[in-house]
């Protein structure tokens, strides 16, 4: 088996979050709100994590070889939010 390529952040990002809109916010968007998923963007393995950290050591952990990973948390816009609130989704 090959080791992947590290691919630009905009394919990195791009490829992740049309598997997060697809395959895996359904699954989660329920019962897992505020949380971290990180997703392998080669493989489309995911992990879920409170932060990036825990969400990333996890995919990592099943996934070592993983290198192009996208974190999404669930029901907000941004990963990270600046200021006085965060950015959830509409509903």
């Amino acid at each position: 088996m090959t080791m992947p390529t590290r691919r630009p952040r905009e394919e990195t990002a791009r490829l992740g979050k049309g598997m997060y809109v697809r395959d895996i916010l359904p699954q989660v968007e329920a019962d897992h709100f505020g949380e971290v998923v990180a997703i392998d963007v080669d493989t489309g393995h995911w992990a879920m994590g409170n932060n990036v950290t825990v969400a990333t050591d996890s995919l990592r952990k099943k996934h070592p070889d993983s290198i192009n990973i996208l974190c999404e948390r669930v029901g907000h816009q941004a990963l990270y939010h600046f200021g006085g609130s965060s950015q959830r989704r509409a509903d």
